[in-house]
């Protein structure tokens, strides 16, 4: 018997991938919107697709949990940050969670339960070029914190997770394997190892779980420790 329904955005592949498949062995319908096959395609950097493809989503019946993972990166120095990065990153990074929380509220609502949980990063407590990355990032975590003031009521929580280093082709296409800034990231870790996906994605099973009904409004580090020292207690 289903456990109920989940919405993953970007959950093709990476971060997301990995939520979806652990999603799935612990007994829940999973919807996956993403650009790439494997669910329902659309293209969420665009309001229109996204409405429509939410839409779709939602004709299966309300959908109760929702992981906001999809995101983009630019990287680059303060200087060289355009308008279109920052304007890319808000859209998708942002509008994107906004709109499918605002879809699935009134199925939440109507069933007094629900569960939040967006994917933000370390990267909000700063990080080197990364300017509009980080400054959406940290958007997410503040979203998360309203929501969870706002819609406690109404039995739903909202959390955000802040992974560190992670192995994706998202991290690697930042972050070039061979780069010395690479390896400097990997040495600052107190573990001394990457994170997987599957390190992501066992943090959100735990936050979209039934029983974490009283934690909300909480980040989550899973950054092998790096946090430690910088986010405050």
């Amino acid at each position: 018997m289903s456990k109920g329904r989940v919405l993953i955005t970007g959950g093709a592949s990476g971060i997301g991938r990995a939520t979806a498949e652990r999603c799935r062995a612990d007994g829940y319908d999973v919807v996956v919107i993403d650009r790439e096959p494997g669910g329902i395609q659309a293209d969420l950097s665009k309001p229109r697709d996204t409405e429509a493809a939410l839409k779709e989503a939602l004709r299966g019946g309300p959908i109760t949990r929702l992981v906001n993972n999809v995101g983009v990166v630019r990287p680059g120095p303060v200087e060289e940050q355009t308008i279109e990065d920052l304007e890319a990153a808000v859209s998708l990074n942002l509008r994107c969670a906004i709109q499918c929380l605002q879809a699935l509220l009134p199925g939440m609502k109507e069933q007094h339960f629900g569960r939040v949980v967006n994917i933000a990063s370390r990267a909000a407590l700063g990080k080197e070029l990364r300017t509009v990355y980080a400054a959406t990032k940290a958007g997410l975590i503040g979203m998360a914190r309203v929501w969870a003031l706002e819609l406690g009521s109404f039995g739903i929580t909202a959390n955000a997770i802040g992974p560190g280093p992670i192995r994706t082709a998202l991290f690697d296409r930042a972050n070039p394997p061979d780069s010395p800034r690479t390896q400097a990231i990997i040495d600052a870790v107190p573990v001394r190892r990457m994170g997987t996906p599957d390190d992501v994605a066992n943090a959100a099973a735990f936050l979209l779980d039934q029983r974490s009904g009283f934690v909300t409004g909480q980040v989550l580090y899973v950054c092998g420790g790096m946090t430690v020292g910088v986010a405050s207690v």
